[in-house]
C-alpha cells in the first residue's frame, strides 16, 4: 500500500494535508469552547464522580462507531463531556478500534474518520480531567481538617513553652552560680600565674648571677697571668743588672782603655735603674688590683650565699603554693560534682514535671471519661427503663453508619485507583496522540549534586511545579534573577532511580521486538550524566543504565513469546564517531583502526537503501544469543572509547557512542515476519573551552564535538521549520541519524542537565534545545513486516 501512496499524484497529497490541517483548526477550536464551558460548570462538578450524571452506554458515546460534531447530549456538569462516563473496557475498545475503510484510496474518509477518531480521544480525556477536579475538591476538604488539627497543636505548644520558660528560669540561675564558681577558680588561677612568673623571674637572676661569677673568674685568671708575666720581666732585669755590674767591674779594670765610654755607660745604668723603679711600680699596682680583684670576689660569694638562701625560701614558698593549688583544685573538683549532681536533679525534676504533667492529662482524660461513661451509663439506664426498643434503634443505626463507613471508604478506594488507572490511561492516550502526530519525545533528568560540585551563594537554580498539569512534566530554571519554565513528556528529579527511568522507556524498547525502529538518545553538557544514564556503573546491579537494562528486558520477552510460535535473531554493532571519523568499536585490529582520521585503517561509509534502512560499510556485526555476550561486547567497546580528562569531567566521553541492537522474528504459526531495529547513542557533552580548559588533542575534540552537535542543531530548526532542504550531510553524525530524525521511527532524546549554579547558562541552552526537539514532527512510524536480508550489515534505522 505503501508503494501505492507513492505512486499518487502529489496535488493528491497536498490536498489531504490542507484537509487534515483544517481538521486540526476545528478541533482546536472545540477544545477552546469545551474548556470554557468546563470553567463554568466546575461547582457543579464537585462531589462524586457520578454526582449528578447520566450513565450512558459506549456505543451510544461513540454513535455506532461515528461521533457527529453536532451530537449535543443533556449536560449537567457544564461540559460537553459532562454526561458521559467512561469505563476501562470503554477505553481499551476506544485504544484498540480499528479503522474501516470502504475505499482504501479515499484518503479524504480516511482523514474524516481519523479526526472522529481523535475527537473520541479528546472527549475521554476531558471526563478524565473533570474526575481530577472532584478529587480535587476532596483534598481541598480533607486540607481544611489539617488546619484544624494544626491549630490544636499550636495551643498545645503553647503550653508547653510556658513550662519552658520556667525550666529555662531554673537553669538561668544554676548557671549564673556555675559562672560565679569558675569566677573564683580564674582567679586562682591568676595567682598561679603569678607565683609560677616570679619564679621564673628568679631563675634568670640566678643564672645573671652565675654568668657575672663566671666572667670574674676568667677576668681573675687574666691578671693572674699578666701576674707571671711580669714577674717574668723581674727576673729577666735582675739577670741584666747582675750582668751590668760584671760589665761595670770590667770597665773599672778597663777604666784606662775606655774613658770615652765611660759617661754612655753611666747613663744606660740610670735608665736602667729608671725601668726598674717602673716596674717596680707596676708591680705594686698589679698587686692592688689583685687585691680588689680578691674583695669582689668574697663580695661575689657573699651575694650567691645571699642569692641561695633566697632560692630555698622561694622554693619553700612554691612548695606552699602547690599545697595551696592543690586544695583549690579539690574545692574545684567538688564544686564540679555538685553542679554534676545539681544538673543531674535538674533532668531529675524536668523528667517528674514532664510525667506529672502526662499524670495530670491521663488523671483529667480518665476522669472525663468516667463521668462520660457514668453520664452514658445513666442515660442507657433511662433508655433501658424506658424502652428496649429504643435501644435496639440505636443499635441498628451504629450499624448503618458502620456499614456506610465501610462503604466510603471503600468508595475512596475504588477512587484511588480509578485515579492511578486514569494517570495511566492519560499516559497510554498522550502516547497514541503523540504517535499519531509524530513529534520527537522528550524526557529531562537532573542529576544530583556531587560532593566534588563547587558550593556557591545562589542557592539552587533549578525547581518543579507542582500543579496537576505540570506535575512530573514541567521544569523551571533561574538565571540572573529570570524564571524560564519548560514542559516536557517527563521530567526526572535527582532522586530517581535507573529503574525508575527505565519503567518509562520500557513500552519504547518493546516496540524493536513488534517491528518498529526505535531510537534513544542522550543529549547534554559534559558531565551531566549521559553516560550514567545510558550505561550505568559497572559492578552495581542496582545502578545500570539504560541499555543493558534494555537488552534483559528483550531477551527476557523473547523467551516468553517462544510458546507463542516467535523466535528470534538478534546482531550488535557498536561504533563511536571521533574528530568526525568513524571507528568499529568491535574490531579486533583497535590499533590500526585508532589510526588518526583513519589514515591507515578501514574507510567506513554511510549509505542509505530505498526502505529508509541506514547501513555502515565493513562494521563488525556479531550474532548474539544472552545478555552475558552483550554485556561482554559492552565492556569491550566501554574500553575501547575514547575517554579524556578535562576541568568540568573527570572522564569526559570524547565521542558520539552508537549502540545498534536488529531483531529479525519469524512466527512459525502465523508465518509472520518482522523486523526492528533498537539504536541506543551516547552523544558527547557540549563544552566552552573557558571552563574545560582543553588545549592540544582535547582542543581538537571539543571543536569537533561542538561542529556536530551545532549541525544536529541545524538539523533541528529546519525540521521545526519544516523547510525544504534539511542539512543532514553537514556532519557524520546528524547523517547518521537521518532515519531517526526524518523518518518514520519511534525517537526519543533524554536532555541531561547539571544542578551546578555555574552551569546554569549551558543548562538553559539544552532545554531550548529540548524544546525544539520536541515540537519536531518526523512522521508516524511504520512497522517492518520484510524478510531479512542475506546481507550482514547492520541498519541504524
Amino acid at each position: 500500500m505503501a508503494a501505492n501512496n507513492q505512486n499518487k499524484p502529489p496535488l493528491l497529497l497536498s490536498n489531504i494535508t490542507k484537509a487534515s490541517a483544517s481538521s486540526n483548526k476545528k478541533c482546536r477550536g472545540d477544545e477552546l469552547t469545551c474548556d470554557k464551558e468546563q470553567k463554568f460548570g466546575a461547582e457543579k462538578m464537585v462531589g462524586t464522580p457520578n454526582n449528578g450524571r447520566i450513565r450512558q452506554a459506549f456505543s451510544v458515546v461513540n454513535g455506532m462507531q461515528d461521533l457527529g460534531l453536532n451530537s449535543n447530549p443533556a449536560s449537567n456538569a457544564g461540559s460537553e463531556c459532562g454526561t458521559i462516563e467512561f469505563t476501562r473496557e470503554d477505553v481499551e475498545a476506544l485504544l484498540n478500534e480499528k479503522m474501516k475503510y470502504k475505499n482504501k484510496f479515499n484518503y479524504k474518509e480516511r482523514c474524516e474518520n481519523m479526526m472522529d477518531y481523535i475527537k473520541r480521544l479528546r472527549l475521554c480525556i476531558k471526563w478524565f480531567q473533570e474526575l481530577e477536579g472532584d478529587y480535587a475538591f476532596e483534598h481541598e476538604r480533607l486540607r481544611n481538617a489539617l488546619e484544624l488539627t494544626e491549630q490544636k497543636c499550636a495551643e498545645t505548644e503553647l503550653t508547653l513553652k510556658n513550662k519552658e520558660e520556667e525550666l529555662n528560669l531554673i537553669i538561668v540561675e544554676l548557671r549564673r552560680s556555675f559562672a560565679s564558681l569558675q569566677d573564683k577558680l580564674a582567679k586562682e588561677e591568676s595567682e598561679k600565674l603569678a607565683a609560677v612568673d616570679s619564679l621564673a623571674r628568679e631563675k634568670e637572676t640566678r643564672l645573671n648571677i652565675e654568668r657575672s661569677h663566671a666572667s670574674l673568674k676568667e677576668d681573675l685568671g687574666k691578671a693572674q697571668e699578666e701576674l707571671q708575666s711580669a714577674n717574668q720581666r723581674i727576673s729577666s732585669i735582675n739577670d741584666m743588672y747582675k750582668l751590668l755590674q760584671e760589665y761595670n767591674s770590667s770597665l773599672q779594670h778597663y777604666n784606662t782603655k775606655l774613658q770615652k765610654d765611660l759617661d754612655t755607660a753611666h747613663e744606660s745604668i740610670k735608665r736602667g735603674e729608671k725601668e726598674k723603679s717602673a716596674i717596680v711600680e707596676n708591680l705594686s699596682t698589679l698587686r692592688g688590683q689583685y687585691k680588689s680583684l680578691q674583695e669582689q670576689l668574697s663580695s661575689c660569694k657573699a651575694s650567691q650565699d645571699e642569692a641561695m638562701k633566697l632560692k630555698d625560701a622561694l622554693v619553700h614558698e612554691v612548695a606552699c603554693l602547690r599545697v595551696e593549688l592543690q586544695q583549690v583544685r579539690d574545692d574545684r573538683d567538688r564544686q564540679l560534682s555538685q553542679v554534676q549532681v545539681l544538673s543531674a536533679e535538674v533532668v531529675k525534676y524536668k523528667e517528674l514535671a514532664v510525667s506529672s504533667d502526662e499524670l495530670e492529662a491521663r488523671c483529667a482524660s480518665q476522669n472525663n471519661q468516667i463521668r462520660s461513661l457514668s453520664d452514658q451509663l445513666a442515660a442507657a439506664e433511662r433508655k433501658l427503663q424506658v424502652s428496649d426498643l429504643s435501644a435496639l434503634e440505636t443499635k441498628t443505626e451504629f450499624e448503618e453508619q458502620k456499614k456506610l463507613i465501610s462503604e466510603l471508604q471503600s468508595r475512596l478506594e475504588d477512587a484511588e485507583y480509578k485515579l492511578i488507572e486514569g494517570e495511566r490511561l492519560r499516559k497510554k492516550l498522550h502516547n497514541t496522540i503523540l504517535e499519531l502526530k509524530g513529534n520527537i519525545r522528550v524526557f529531562c533528568r537532573v542529576r544530583p549534586l556531587l560532593p566534588d560540585d563547587t558550593s556557591s551563594s545562589e542557592g539552587k537554580i533549578i525547581s518543579y511545579p507542582t500543579s496537576t498539569e505540570a506535575l512530573g512534566r514541567g521544569i523551571d530554571i533561574t538565571q540572573n534573577g529570570q524564571k524560564h519554565c519548560f514542559t516536557f513528556d517527563r521530567v526526572f528529579m535527582p532522586n530517581e532511580s535507573q529503574e525508575d527511568v527505565f519503567v518509562e522507556i520500557s513500552q519504547l524498547v518493546q516496540s524493536a521486538l513488534d517491528g518498529y525502529k526505535v531510537c534513544i538518545f542522550a543529549y547534554g553538557q559534559t558531565g551531566s550524566g549521559k553516560t550514567y544514564t545510558m550505561m550505568g556503573k559497572p559492578g552495581q546491579p542496582d545502578q545500570k543504565g539504560l541499555i543493558p537494562r534494555s537488552l534483559e528486558q528483550i531477551f527476557q520477552t523473547r523467551q516468553s513469546l517462544l510458546p507463542q510460535g516467535w523466535k528470534y535473531e538478534m546482531q550488535v554493532s557498536m561504533l563511536e564517531i571521533y574528530n568526525e571519523t568513524i571507528r568499529d568499536l568491535l574490531s579486533t585490529n583497535r590499533d590500526v583502526s585508532r589510526t588518526e582520521n583513519g589514515a591507515a585503517g578501514k574507510q567506513y561509509s554511510i549509505k542509505h537503501d530505498a526502505n529508509g534502512n541506514t547501513h555502515v560499510s565493513d562494521l563488525t556485526v556479531v550474532d548474539v544469543c544472552s545478555t552475558n555476550e552483550v554485556s561482554f561486547l559492552l565492556d569491550r567497546a566501554a574500553q575501547s572509547r575514547s575517554v579524556g580528562k578535562t576541568q568540568m569531567n573527570e572522564q569526559s566521553s570524547r565521542s558520539h557512542f552508537v549502540f545498534t541492537l536488529r531483531i529479525s522474528g519469524v512466527n512459525e504459526s502465523t508465518e509472520q515476519q518482522v523486523q526492528g531495529v533498537l539504536n541506543l547513542i551516547d552523544l558527547a557533552g557540549s563544552e566552552r573551552l573557558s571552563k574545560s580548559g582543553s588545549t592540544g588533542d582535547r582542543l581538537k575534540e571539543t571543536q569537533a564535538i561542538n561542529k556536530s552537535l551545532s549541525s544536529l542543531s541545524d538539523v533541528i530548526f529546519a525540521l521545526a521549520k519544516k523547510e525544504d532542504h534539511v542539512p543532514f550531510r553537514n556532519s557524520k553524525l546528524t547523517y547518521l541519524l537521518q532515519p531517526c530524525l526524518g523518518g518514520d521511527s519511534k525517537t526519543l532524546m533524554f536532555v541531561n542537565i547539571s544542578p551546578e549554579p555555574s552551569s546554569a547558562s549551558e543548562s538553559l541552552c539544552s532545554l531550548r534545545f529540548a524544546a525544539r526537539v520536541n515540537a519536531c514532527e518526523i512522521g508516524t512510524p511504520r512497522r517492518q513486516t520484510n524478510m531479512r536480508s542475506s546481507e550482514s550489515r547492520l541498519s541504524y534505522g
